[in-house]
């Protein structure tokens, strides 16, 4: 037999053997469209190691998949892409030219549906775990959030929604934005993201709005994603997410501080927030107004009643006051006077006593005058001279010492009858 006879033969064994449609679930470990023909390669893992244990190719023609992919993408809210678990309606054909495949003639979404909100709901859970889940709704956006970083794509549609939205504000609001590129629809959303955001961490900025404007709308699994959903709940920054969706929100919607539903709302939330803040600072300027008037009416209010009183308070007080000066004046001349009867009682008593007291005193000196009179005679060196005494003098110094004369040293003697000079020999 040729090879196109046996490919030929098990082809017929193909279609007797398995004539009908059958369910069959699979992961897609690829999926990719060609001239409206979606080609896809299913496989199966071991659920403990998972490990490949199935591999088969699929197709979906274009009359087929033109009608399967609205209807799919519509209640899942995503496209096919890797790593999705699918439940397909499959037919089998070996073609003799290009080999087995399974051919799609339906996929039912609401097996995808139940995949995916397991896994959503395991994402949820481990989040929860992690203490991680709420942490962005702990945060506040600062009051002056004006230094935006916004991840989005850098053709996106709506970025430019967003920054026209923030410029064009009515209230002449003045908001500073800086683009962190990243892809926001397919397989590279997570990982781009991330990136965005380890960026934007050491910089100054008040808050990070993550937008996507004009992607598919059923583009958004990227969103669903646990290292993406732990690495917005960590981050220090609030997070606004408008990234353009009216179905259930994804993950990371949850895990951010806010949620809206376009990148336009995201600016309003912002444009309303300053206006907010405006509004109590105004309220706050008026009320601070408000009280200085009342305060500078009240206190008006009493110093006119202080400038009525005054007057009368000061008669009351000068009265007082002199009235007080009139009775300390007659007190101290009644003082002065008092205090002149006694001094002069004083000087009248010393009077009397003064001639006394100065006899007695005159006679006191005199009696110490004649005490030292007598000692004075006591000690006059004539009355030594006339008991025999004499005194020797050396050039008019008494001699006391006779070490300090030297032979031939005249010297002076004196006597109470006359005086003698004398040479000194030894």
């Amino acid at each position: 037999m040729t090879l196109y006879e046996l490919n030929r033969l098990v082809s017929k064994v193909i279609e007797n053997e398995m004539p009908s449609e059958c369910w069959v679930e699979a992961e897609l470990s690829e999926c990719r469209e060609s001239h409206g023909h979606c080609y896809m390669e299913l496989i199966q893992k071991d659920e403990r190691t998972a490990t490949p244990i199935a591999k088969a190719s699929a197709k979906c023609w274009v009359t087929k998949w033109m009608l399967i992919r609205p209807g799919f993408e519509r209640t899942t809210g995503q496209r096919l892409h890797v790593g999705m678990k699918v439940l397909l309606k499959v037919y089998a054909q070996f073609h003799e030219a290009y080999g087995f495949s399974w051919i799609v003639t339906d996929i039912d979404p609401t097996y995808t549906l139940g995949d995916m909100a397991r896994k959503r709901q395991e994402i949820i859970r481990q989040l929860k775990a992690e203490g991680v889940f709420d942490l962005q709704k702990e945060l506040q956006l600062p009051l002056f959030c004006q230094h935006i970083a916004v991840i989005s794509s850098e053709t996106a549609a709506g970025y430019g929604d967003f920054c026209n939205q923030l410029a064009d504000n009515p209230y002449g609001f003045q908001f500073h934005t800086r683009l962190f590129p990243a892809i926001m629809q397919g397989e590279g959303v997570e990982q781009s993201i991330i990136n965005a955001l380890e960026r934007i961490f050491n910089g100054q900025f008040d808050c990070v709005a993550i937008i996507r404007g004009g992607g598919a709308t059923s583009d958004m699994s990227g969103f669903d994603t646990l290292a993406l959903a732990e690495n917005v709940a960590n981050f220090p920054l609030p997070i606004i997410t408008g990234i353009g969706h009216d179905r259930d929100e994804s993950i990371l919607d949850m895990v951010s501080h806010t949620r809206v539903k376009t990148p336009t709302a995201a600016a309003s939330l912002l444009i309303d927030h300053l206006k907010t803040v405006l509004d109590a600072i105004n309220d706050a300027q008026e009320q601070i107004v408000r009280l200085a008037q009342q305060k500078l009416t009240s206190h008006k209010s009493r110093l006119s009643t202080f400038a009525e009183l005054l007057p009368r308070l000061f008669t009351n007080v000068k009265t007082r006051q002199e009235a007080r000066l009139d009775s300390l004046n007659s007190r101290m001349t009644t003082a002065i006077r008092q205090s002149i009867v006694t001094q002069q009682s004083l000087i009248n008593a010393l009077e009397m006593k003064m001639p006394i007291m100065l006899d007695r005193r005159l006679m006191a000196e005199h009696h110490r005058l004649q005490l030292f009179e007598e000692k004075v005679k006591s000690l006059d060196p004539a009355l030594l001279l006339k008991r025999g005494y004499s005194i020797t003098l050396h050039n008019g110094h008494a001699v006391r010492d006779a070490s300090v004369l030297t032979p031939g040293d005249e010297i002076e003697t004196r006597l109470a009858n006359g005086t003698i000079y004398s040479t000194v020999i030894k």
